[in-house]
């Protein structure tokens, strides 16, 4: 009988997955979301606002069911969610603390992945060696008159949320918007992110033409992340 009882408890303990270990299968499903460049692009473009499958398939540079099938995933890891527009399926992030997320991601890759290190010196760190404006920096130089902000994002992810104050100028569009700018405030630029062309891009056009310009040490989510004020 005792034999029995003891091999019966084996069986169970054998068969029987820990609630911990449950909890652990379900944090890597998370995880597993996260692991597709495809997807942490996706989610960048989430942390703009919500979107479209269009919208997103056409910022990602992906097919529509290609990008369809990554967005799934990202559903079935908790990470985005989906509601109907008419005969549009829109998706956004179901929490911003996601945002902090990907920034914790970049931060443990910018500072342990050498790989990291070196793309970001090559490619953006020498591309503008005057030091960003930091975001604490940011609304005081916009209330004492020595700064104006533009925001090169497109249109519909700028009227999703904006920094108060800043002037919506699409990147393609400054060219032809250059002599609304002042000549005698800093034009302080932001995008999407840290690694957005669309700030350096803008910054390096207006230096041409001989504004005074720096990029915002970031972008719109990072600014969401700190909980600093949005118009929309």
């Amino acid at each position: 009988m005792v034999f029995i009882s003891t091999f019966s408890f084996f069986v169970f303990s054998m068969t029987t997955v820990a609630p911990k270990k449950k909890l652990f299968e379900n944090f890597a499903r998370v995880a597993k979301a996260l692991a597709s460049a495809n997807r942490l692009e996706l989610l960048e473009a989430l942390a703009q606002g919500e979107r479209s499958v269009d919208g997103l398939a056409q910022a990602s540079g992906m097919s529509v069911a290609n990008t369809s099938h990554h967005l799934q995933i990202l559903r079935e890891g908790g990470l985005a969610q989906s509601r109907k527009e008419g005969t549009q399926v829109i998706y956004s992030l179901t929490d911003e603390k996601i945002l902090s997320l990907l920034a914790d991601i970049r931060y443990v890759a910018e500072r342990h992945l050498a790989e990291v290190e070196r793309i970001v010196r090559e490619n953006f760190e020498s591309r503008d060696n005057l030091t960003p404006v930091r975001r604490d920096q940011l609304l005081g130089l916009v209330k004492s008159g020595e700064a104006m902000v533009i925001d090169v994002r497109p249109p519909a992810e700028y009227d999703a949320g904006h920094i108060p104050g800043a002037v919506n100028i699409p990147l393609e569009s400054l060219p032809q918007r250059l002599s609304e700018l002042p000549r005698d405030q800093e034009i302080v630029a932001y995008c999407r992110g840290p690694y957005c062309m669309l700030a350096f891009e803008a910054v390096e056009q207006l230096r041409r033409h001989g504004h005074r310009a720096r990029r915002l040490e970031d972008g719109f989510p990072e600014w969401k992340v700190d909980h600093l004020p949005i118009d929309q």
